[in-house]
């Protein structure tokens, strides 16, 4: 009976699956997402870039709302500064300071994706719901790019402001060398640092539980949908961390901009120091300056970052796997 039952599922129609030569089960894949290091910082670099160089404009007009002092620009809205920006330098002072914007971005966010990459893959514990991972690595992250972009960041915001006094970006770094010294361009690190690692853990975390959850609406055509998940949960993402954090990113670009064009110098880098300015010369509402911008600017920015992140990903998977094919 046995011999006769075994015989009957022996059917004839299946074949064993051939494994290639160097396949073993027993080893895992080293690399997450089946990628390289060098391949995340390249993905990252993209991303960074585009996602700064499209949302430049927007940048240009919350660096204008939260300089204080900065003429002509008072507390005034949004449509109010940028029609103060077209009327004293025309559609080009929207992008004066987008060179420092692109030596600092591709380095940093390449810095930035493939630190989160590694640091989610080492605290998720293969989890890939583990928030807690996600959160923690965006600090990591973001704590190493800053320390890449910061420099970058304070040239193009003082290359921002109406009537300053740089030619460009080289000229702003050597007068800045010269006259302040190069703990000028770091000036503002410390509070970068407190800003972003509260909107990384923010955004990381939101990105990744959005997704999921996005995914999880229509599992079937979630391949199909990916560059709209991806967007979309970018783009909420990028908004609730850019709403918590606006108060710090004024307290930056006041450290950033101090001295230029009449904005206030302090005489140190104290982060409290600074709010007590800010809430003596325009009170509380002073700290959420630019708020609006700065949510136009990060919820697209997002979805474009991370749109575009994740199909750089997804190229470099598929080459990898097309490669793995030829025989």
């Amino acid at each position: 009976m046995a011999t006769d039952a075994t015989a009957k599922f022996q059917n004839p129609d299946f074949r064993p699956v051939p494994q290639p030569p160097d396949f073993h089960p027993e080893i895992s894949v080293s690399a997450h997402d089946g990628l390289q290091f060098w391949q995340f910082m390249i993905a990252g670099s993209i991303a960074g870039c585009v996602e700064h160089m499209a949302m430049f404009p927007v940048d240009t007009v919350k660096t204008h709302m939260q300089a204080l002092g900065s003429c002509p620009i008072k507390s005034v809205g949004v449509r109010q500064a940028l029609q103060s920006i077209l009327k004293s330098e025309g559609p080009s002072g929207l992008y004066r300071g987008i060179g420092a914007m692109a030596l600092g971005a591709g380095p940093a966010h390449a810095v930035y994706f493939s630190i989160y990459e590694v640091c989610k893959k080492f605290f998720s514990g293969g989890n890939p719901n583990n928030s807690a991972a996600h959160a923690f690595s965006g600090v990591c992250a973001t704590v190493a790019s800053d320390a890449v972009f910061t420099p970058m960041d304070m040239v193009k915001q003082r290359l921002q402001l109406s009537n300053s006094a740089y030619k460009g970006v080289l000229d702003c770094v050597k007068r800045v060398l010269s006259e302040e010294g190069l703990e000028a361009f770091y000036a503002s690190y410390r509070t970068t640092v407190l800003m972003n690692a509260p909107f990384t853990a923010v955004h990381f975390a939101t990105y990744e539980a959005a997704k999921r959850g996005l995914m999880g609406i229509s599992p079937d055509s979630a391949n199909d949908e990916r560059l709209v998940v991806h967007a979309t949960a970018g783009a909420a993402a990028g908004a609730l961390a850019a709403a918590v954090t606006t108060p710090l990113d004024v307290v930056k670009t006041q450290l950033q901009c101090q001295g230029v064009c009449g904005c206030e110098r302090f005489t140190s880098g104290s982060i409290t120091d600074v709010i007590q300015a800010i809430v003596k010369q325009d009170g509380y509402r002073g700290l959420m300056r630019g708020w609006i911008p700065r949510m136009l600017f990060h919820a697209p920015a997002a979805a474009i970052c991370w749109s575009t992140y994740e199909a750089g990903k997804s190229f470099f998977q598929e080459l990898s796997n097309n490669s793995g094919t030829v025989t």
